[in-house]
């Protein structure tokens, strides 16, 4: 079995610190936080990025700002997320791509997302993946229902995405896939054989699917873009503490932890 890949996504777009007072905003805060989960074993750190007043944004300089932090701190792989948050157009979206990060998030299709939509119409997922391949970036593909698969297929024909592809699950999102066991199973066994795949739990999904996917080799997310709590009722004190203890529980399975270097083996990367 590979080692296993964690990824913490630190702060999302919907999250505040009404919520949760933890939450990191500046790019101080995400790059601090960020080498807090690198130093517990997270190999890869999923951005999203905020305005001093806490307001999502994919504005291009602050995610410049956030990447250059984490890289003075760490080698770990940063993700970026073109999703950003509900109602964004696709040129805001698309703006972190422009920096060449190492990897981006591509959502091959929309899904309704709690009370608005999360709108990926088929010529901006095109966009966005051609985007991806002229700099040089990474794509994990989104999966919040089983046809986003398919889709993803269907670019790598058009040849706009390219085998190994890495798929991250995404399940238990309003409106979405709930996130069950057997949707953990469906959506992988509709995988390429040379597919990798991360598990995104959200909310009280984010555990049990983190310790399946543990079992069946896959890799995992956490952190509080998809849950806040360290336990019922008990709120996380930090991303960290949730990537803490997917090492711990890896450990017990003896699922060693790649590290960025491993990791970027593992998911075929290009940089060293």
């Amino acid at each position: 079995m590979e080692k296993l890949i964690i990824t913490a996504a630190l702060t999302g777009a919907e999250l505040s610190r009404q919520e949760n007072p933890n939450l990191p905003i500046s790019p101080e805060e995400i790059a601090g936080e960020a080498k807090r989960c690198w130093d517990a074993g997270a190999s890869i750190i999923h951005i999203h990025a905020r305005q001093p007043d806490g307001t999502p944004t994919q504005d291009k300089e602050i995610y410049r700002e956030i990447i250059q932090a984490i890289q003075q701190r760490s080698d770990a792989i940063v993700q970026v997320s073109t999703g950003g948050a509900v109602g964004m157009s696709p040129e805001e979206r698309v703006q972190p791509v422009t920096l060449a990060p190492e990897m981006a998030t591509l959502t091959t299709g929309s899904v309704n997302f709690g009370q608005g939509v999360f709108h990926n119409p088929p010529e901006m997922i095109r966009h966005f993946a051609r985007k991806m391949i002229d700099c040089g970036v990474k794509p994990e593909i989104e999966v919040f229902d089983s046809g986003m698969i398919a889709n993803a297929l269907s670019l790598v024909k058009e040849g706009l995405l390219s085998h190994p592809l890495h798929f991250d699950f995404v399940l238990g999102v309003p409106g979405g896939m709930p996130g069950t066991p057997e949707n953990l199973m469906f959506l992988r066994h509709l995988l390429p054989p040379d597919a990798t795949w991360t598990m995104a739990g959200i909310g009280r999904a984010e555990l049990p699917l983190a310790v399946m996917a543990l079992v069946l080799g896959g890799h995992v997310r956490v952190g509080f873009e998809d849950n806040i709590y360290y336990s019922k009722g008990v709120l996380a004190q930090s991303n960290a503490q949730l990537v803490e203890r997917v090492v711990r529980i890896a450990g017990e399975l003896n699922r060693p932890v790649a590290t960025p270097s491993e990791a970027r083996e593992i998911l075929s990367m290009g940089r060293s």
